[in-house]
């Protein structure tokens, strides 16, 4: 019997894909040019259906990639070792609502925003959103410790995973956290998982903190006529101890690409605009937001609107939300970074981004979480043409070099995936490569849980 027919017995037939046609739709995710089709792509129903598969994988030395949703920008989920890719639509159930508690407790297929609607719905909140949550699953978010628009105030996906179940290497189940609220009980295996893009095991089932829902919700957009004024205003926000539930930045180039594609009436000539919403008491938000008004006229904003209406809210939003789709349209080729500078220098970093653009002859647009430093430079390209394509390389790699220069960092929420893992040493040295390598080792001495990702295959060297 082989390996694939023994899987067929552990999840049955129909549940188990390997003709070519189907495997092509799993070659790849939302990053260019990492496409390899897998050898099976399977579908089981249950932890113990996952321990078995990943017992056979192991006996037979075979590569196993989860797969959320597919909307990876790091190549994390590509199958670029073969073997086989696990999906995770028959385990999308929400097993308990615990509103005593606060918790929510969920299988790593659930819909991200399908999270939020239940809990909405009993007057609670989960913060974290990721500009896919309608689409993303709650395992690949953990995976990837995403993040989201409201991460200035609420912080990211690590923030709100008390406890996760999680299938090794060697088949054994890892029940890691819990309910409580504090729980030192050895190491943090909890937050070790969140963010190993499934280099450690694969997630099984997740316990999520919510918080009460906010009351209200006051929305303004600022426009500038220069991004350092833009950046001004955001310093100035965060110094006069404000913070925002969303704190966003548009530079001129996106501006009019999402104004395209949504025509919500964005200011198409201005050079940046921020995205500022605040949520609490009626009281706080009212307060707040005028006063984060005052300071973008004060740092001579060309217009300032606070949203009349929550449907006039949801607009720019969703607006926001779709700088990626509107950027797509625009080029055949896409590809939307993830870089991190401390907030003091995000003028800087978009300036930056501008110059190492021109200097490669790319066309680069910038958008971003302003409130935490997270910038988001999105490429627009033609993956054809080669030339085009080395410069884009050499675009991006001096884009994170910059970065680091300025104390940030290669990646705030993407994650590192195999896109950028030969640049993941810049950022934390040899010497934490090798340790986190001797981690991945422990947990999986054969590399056979989603092998070829964080870790770059010649070991973490790279050119300077």
């Amino acid at each position: 019997m082989t390996w694939i027919q023994e899987i067929r017995h552990i999840v049955g037939e129909e549940y188990v894909q390997t003709k070519q046609s189907s495997l092509l739709s799993y070659a790849y995710d939302a990053t260019p040019n990492f496409n390899t089709k897998p050898e099976a792509v399977v579908a089981p129903a249950s932890e113990q259906e996952i321990k078995e598969i990943v017992t056979v994988c192991a006996n037979y030395q075979i590569p196993i990639v989860p797969r959320g949703s597919g909307t990876n920008l790091a190549a994390g989920t590509t199958p670029t070792q073969g073997g086989v890719v696990l999906l995770f639509h028959r385990m999308n159930r929400i097993l308990e609502l615990d509103e005593d508690n606060l918790t929510i407790t969920v299988q790593p297929g659930v819909i991200t925003g399908d999270i939020c609607e239940a809990v909405e719905a009993k007057g609670l909140f989960y913060p974290p959103d990721p500009s896919s949550m309608k689409i993303s699953t709650i395992g690949g978010n953990i995976n990837e410790n995403s993040g989201g628009l409201r991460g200035l105030k609420y912080g990211v996906t690590k923030d709100y995973v008390l406890g996760v179940n999680a299938v090794i290497a060697n088949g054994d189940v890892i029940q890691a956290g819990g309910k409580n609220v504090k729980d030192v009980a050895g190491y943090d295996l909890t937050s070790l998982f969140v963010g190993s893009e499934g280099t450690l095991g694969i997630i099984t089932e997740a316990t999520l903190k919510l918080v009460p829902l906010p009351e209200s919700k006051q929305t303004l957009l600022a426009s500038f006529d220069s991004i350092e004024r833009a950046a001004e205003t955001v310093s100035k926000v965060i110094a006069n101890k404000l913070t925002p539930a969303t704190l966003e930045f548009i530079d001129r180039a996106t501006i009019q690409a999402v104004e395209d594609y949504t025509h919500v009436g964005l200011p198409t000539d201005a050079e940046a605009v921020l995205l500022i919403e605040q949520d609490g008491p009626p009281s706080i938000c009212e307060h707040d937001i005028q006063l984060i008004q005052s300071i973008a006229i004060e740092h001579e904003a060309i217009s300032t609107q606070i949203a009349e209406t929550e449907e006039r809210a949801t607009e720019l939003r969703e607006a926001r939300r779709s700088a990626l789709s509107a950027l797509a349209k625009r080029s055949p080729t896409t590809i939307l970074e993830d870089a991190t500078v401390p907030r003091s220098e995000i003028a800087t970093m978009v300036k930056a981004i501008e110059a190492i653009a021109l200097e490669h002859d790319v066309k680069i647009a910038t958008f971003g979480h302003a409130g935490d430093g997270n910038l988001h430079p999105t490429c627009m390209t033609d993956l054809r043409d080669k030339d085009e394509w080395e410069r884009v390389e050499a675009a991006f790699a001096a884009i994170f070099r910059k970065a680091i220069d300025l104390g940030g960092t290669i990646t705030g929420e993407h994650g590192v995936g195999e896109m950028k893992s030969p640049y993941l040493a810049w950022k934390v040295g040899d010497e934490g490569i090798q340790l986190m390598n001797q981690i991945k080792h422990a947990f999986d001495p054969d590399q056979i849980m989603n092998p070829g990702k964080i870790f770059h295959r010649s070991g973490g060297e790279v050119d300077e």
